[in-house]
């Protein structure tokens, strides 16, 4: 498949301030669990060593909920996509504090690494939670969630493989939600915002926004299993 190259990214570089124990981490653990970016194919199988399902989270932050999720799911192979040097030391931290051995990590754009790296039809599922909602309206150019993103997307997931897409800006996520239906190959979960799954943890700050009113929307489509709008 090809997807026209972006000229706007959905990120910009902050790589704030790197504590010793992450740089200690993304040093000593990066040879461990990260995967080089490459202009080539992965085979999953081998980069995790067995047979599971495979699951793709774009943008994991400073890494706890990945670290909690992989945890709890050590039937999951999960692979991590993040640019930020803090958050890859973050979730290396998590991972040797947790004896994580299901879990990798690639540090680089996402939408490249699902180019080059990810093959067609290979994830079982993918979770984007809570992007860079970029709420300045000039700025929703540079949100993530955009109809050729979610078609590149789309082409790696397997027939009946889940997108999983959280935020808490409300105008983001009807757009989310509207960028996915357009999809023919995907199809809602619900009708609508979908209750939180069990396995996506709340953060801290989740809560604490939760206790304050605000509110969360999840949405879960999957891709159609029976070819339907192919």
């Amino acid at each position: 498949m090809n997807t026209p190259r972006r000229t706007i990214r959905s990120y910009v570089l902050r790589q704030g301030r790197l504590t010793d124990a992450q740089r200690r981490a993304r040093d000593e653990l990066l040879p461990r669990f990260g995967v080089p970016f490459a202009r080539e194919r992965l085979d999953l199988g081998r980069v995790f060593e067995r047979a599971a399902p495979k699951i793709l989270e774009i943008g994991f932050g400073m890494g706890e909920t990945t670290a909690r999720i992989a945890a709890d799911h050590p039937e999951n192979d999960y692979l991590g996509i993040e640019v930020h040097t803090p958050g890859v030391g973050g979730l290396l931290k998590h991972a040797a504090a947790l004896g994580l051995s299901n879990v990798r990590v690639i540090q680089h754009d996402a939408v490249e690494v699902l180019e080059h790296m990810i093959p067609p039809a290979s994830l079982d599922g993918v979770h984007v939670f809570f992007p860079d909602p970029w709420p300045k309206k000039r700025h929703h150019k540079r949100r993530l969630i955009q109809s050729p993103f979610v078609a590149l997307l789309v082409s790696r997931i397997k027939p009946g493989a889940y997108v999983h897409v959280a935020t808490d800006w409300q105008d983001y996520a009807q757009q989310i939600i509207k960028v996915l239906s357009d999809n023919p190959l995907l199809v809602n979960t619900v009708e609508g915002f979908a209750p939180r799954p069990a396995y996506r943890p709340l953060t801290k700050f989740e809560s604490r926004g939760l206790k304050l009113g605000h509110r969360v929307w999840d949405v879960v489509f999957r891709r159609r299993a029976d070819g339907a709008g192919a």
